[in-house]
């Protein structure tokens, strides 16, 4: 089985997570996706992040109903930092047979070496990197890039950022965010200030 694993804060999950994830899913034939809501990214302020079940929420409406797309609770569950090391160590005990491949973003691979424990991510999952304009990740002198499965994706210009200031500033999200998160949002009264 191959298994995807796709971290982020998913503060909203939005339109362009699902097309190009759906693009890695097909170029790699992916068994399946695991979208995980980290429940503390180390490199953003916790303060700018809705609560972890609100982002959890989302993402399972996000994905609900897309074949091969699962949403997994791992990181909120450990109520902490969320280090992507502990994250596919777990994965990997928890799917011992499988081939695991953690997708980042280009912006991501510049700072992979930072990250605590990158040489053991690698030891325990394919590093997928989805293409993004403005990376030159051909001229990185990060030394992950060797290792790296560089992946062509769509270029989708939709930001967590942006949704929550149109949110704010009371300006339509429609067609940014699947029509069930865009529901939830709403109902919830997220991002009004």
């Amino acid at each position: 089985m191959n298994v995807g694993i796709f971290g982020g804060s998913f503060n909203p999950p939005h339109i362009g997570h699902l097309i190009v994830i759906e693009a890695v899913r097909d170029q790699l034939q992916l068994d399946k996706v695991l979208f995980i809501p980290a429940a503390q990214n180390p490199n953003k302020p916790n303060s700018l992040l809705t609560s972890s079940q609100a982002r959890l929420d989302m993402t399972e409406l996000a994905v609900k109903g897309s074949n091969g797309f699962e949403v997994s609770d791992i990181e909120i569950e450990r109520k902490s930092i969320s280090y992507t090391v502990d994250t596919v160590q777990a994965l990997s005990l928890l799917y011992p047979r499988a081939n695991l491949s953690l997708i980042i973003g280009a912006d991501n691979l510049l700072e992979f070496e930072t990250w605590k424990s990158p040489e053991e991510i690698i030891s325990k999952a394919e590093l997928v990197v989805m293409r993004r304009p403005g990376f030159n990740i051909n001229t990185s002198k990060n030394n992950f890039v060797r290792t790296a499965r560089i992946v062509n994706v769509p270029q989708i210009g939709i930001s967590g950022t942006d949704i929550r200031r149109k949110v704010k500033l009371g300006q339509s999200i429609r067609f940014l965010v699947p029509r069930q998160v865009e529901d939830y949002i709403y109902s919830k009264r997220l991002y009004r200030n």
